[in-house]
């Protein structure tokens, strides 16, 4: 199997278990919201390895993994930056409070996030600014994801909230804090990973298609998963007008780059004499 193959084959996995989510309950769902992240956090750092090589992949776990970690051990010991929360015990083992699935979640999306931001970055203009315009798309593009992951996780009863407010609407049980605290770190974590993981995680090419759809998979399919199977239709909104921020410039450009694409190979076509182009 091909180094390709290899990340295509995880997402597919990966999309199975997402599709089998809603259809269950209880410690079912609990254990496959774990494998689920377990799939996530080995994709992104395989592809991280794959496709850029060893440095890459552990500037990945150094800064999305331990990052995680830590601000997630602040957050449960002090409340901050997020607020004050705790842990249930559904989601596995814990060290400091924390459960070690967590910082895992926020890898598994630290990745393609990034890959978005640079596909979206590329061209002309000052090197300075396109650093700037990468890491905000970035940032934004994985702290919008909580728009979707925090409402679900609350209401499975995987964390809860000591106090709650102010609550963005529709969404009561998580302050704004919380929102806020991810996005600060988001920005850390994205200005980090690029100086580590070196010179080639600015580019973007074939090796990063399932990275990207993995990106767009996560926004449409959450979108349709809260809105239609969870019941959680104001999260839907919310986290459709958050991820759009990325995901949807994201989406046009790829269409307009393979619309390009079609076009160029018609154009290309060898000419085969005795048929009319008119029929």
């Amino acid at each position: 199997m091909t180094r390709r193959g290899i990340s295509w084959t995880l997402l597919a996995v990966l999309v199975l278990a997402q599709i089998c989510y809603p259809l269950t309950t209880g410690a079912t769902r609990a254990g496959l919201t774990v494998a689920t992240v377990v799939l996530g956090w080995l994709l992104s750092v395989g592809h991280a390895l794959l496709s850029r090589g060893p440095r890459a992949a552990v500037a990945l776990v150094a800064v999305a993994t331990g990052g995680g970690f830590a601000i997630e051990a602040i957050g449960v010991a002090t409340g901050v930056p997020f607020g004050s929360y705790d842990y249930s015990g559904e989601l596995g083992p814990k060290l400091a409070g924390v459960p070690l699935i967590i910082p895992l979640a926020w890898t598994w999306m630290a990745w393609p996030a990034w890959l978005a931001a640079v596909r979206l970055t590329g061209g002309t203009g000052s090197p300075t600014i396109r650093r700037v315009h990468r890491i905000t798309l970035a940032a934004l593009g994985l702290a919008a994801w909580d728009l979707f992951l925090d409402p679900q996780m609350v209401a499975e009863g995987y964390w809860v909230w000591r106090d709650a407010t102010p609550a963005l609407p529709g969404l009561p049980g998580i302050p704004v804090s919380n929102y806020l605290g991810w996005l600060l770190f988001a920005v850390l974590l994205m200005s980090a990973l690029r100086p580590l993981a070196g010179p080639d995680a600015e580019r973007t090419d074939h090796r990063d298609h399932p990275m990207i759809a993995l990106y767009l998979w996560t926004y449409f399919s959450s979108i349709l998963a809260h809105a239609v199977f969870l019941d959680l239709p104001a999260s839907a909104l919310w986290g459709a007008a958050g991820m759009s921020v990325t995901a949807v410039p994201l989406a046009v450009i790829l269409l307009r780059a393979r619309r390009a694409s079609d076009a160029h190979r018609e154009s290309h076509q060898p000419h085969r004499p005795g048929v009319d182009a008119t029929r």
